[in-house]
């Protein structure tokens, strides 16, 4: 698979589990840091890895409720 392709979840983000949501982030990385910067898909990438980090700190922020 090259760098810029990311499979998309099959769910929404909220509903992966935690172990998807790693494996996500870790492709979402790896994509990331595997491609020219200044790479379309760049933008795409990042807005997906924001969705995520903010899914991780949401439900570490409840954790700690």
């Amino acid at each position: 698979m090259p760098a810029e392709h990311v499979e998309p979840p099959k769910h929404p983000i909220d509903q992966l589990t935690t172990s998807e949501l790693a494996t996500y982030r870790r492709q979402l990385e790896h994509a990331i840091g595997g491609i020219s910067p200044d790479a379309p898909v760049q933008a795409l990438l990042h807005r997906n890895l924001d969705a995520v980090r903010a899914e991780q700190d949401d439900r570490k922020r409840l954790a700690r409720a």
